[in-house]
């Protein structure tokens, strides 16, 4: 297990069967690759606990060939490059990252989670798997005390963590760069940072960097 797993209600079992469709293939996949995590990707703590969390990073799901094949969210993969460099940058991280889960790299006052825990076919949950999902990841948010922000990156990250807070979607769109206001964490929706985005010009690393400017002013008010 990947230093700083999260626990509890909050953490789907390693061979959680809630979601037949993931469960078969990440059991393909630990024929294929027994060294892999090949299981659910718990949250990415820093080492004070949950109760030192101010800031919530919420992704979409694992990657194949990163977190899925690490345990440690945005770890192994690109979108963990651009990630984890940014949150460097704001001081949200000490060490080095490595890409590797028994590197250096401490979360400082953030959690990493997932919206979907589990590795989907082709990148891509189905609705009942995120609806499903989501009964970790209310528990999740809740397990933060101290909680002020969250970063959705991308629109079903964005969605599933604004329903997991009860609002209503329509209410708090998927705007990236936009700013939302609610009864508890603000909410501060960008673009993810995949490949896919940043090759295609959908996502800046100067977005991206932005994104979490806005989120660390917020933080020192």
């Amino acid at each position: 297990m990947p230093q700083n797993a999260g626990s509890g209600a909050a953490e789907p079992s390693r061979d959680c069967p809630l979601c037949p469709r993931l469960h078969d293939f990440i059991a393909a996949w630990r024929l294929k690759e027994p060294e892999w995590h090949n299981a659910p990707v718990p949250s990415f703590l820093p080492p004070e606990g949950r109760e030192s969390v101010r800031l919530l990073i919420v992704g979409l799901a694992p990657g194949l060939r990163g977190a899925n094949r690490t345990g440690r969210p945005f770890t192994g993969d690109f979108a963990g490059d651009l990630l984890y460099r940014t949150l460097k940058n704001f001081g949200f991280t000490r060490g080095e990252f490595e890409a590797r889960p028994d590197d250096s790299l401490e979360l400082v006052g953030t959690a990493i989670t997932n919206a979907v825990r589990c590795v989907p076919p082709e990148n891509k949950p189905v609705g009942a798997e995120i609806s499903t999902c989501r009964r970790f990841l209310v528990p999740t948010i809740e397990s933060f005390p101290r909680l002020e922000a969250i970063v959705t990156l991308g629109s079903i990250a964005h969605q599933s963590t604004v329903r997991a807070l009860g609002h209503r979607v329509a209410a708090l769109p998927f705007v990236h760069g936009a700013v939302h206001e609610t009864s508890g964490p603000t909410l501060f929706p960008s673009y993810h940072c995949s490949r896919y985005n940043t090759n295609t010009g959908r996502l800046t690393e100067e977005m991206f960097v932005a994104v979490f400017a806005r989120v660390a002013e917020h933080l020192r008010r």
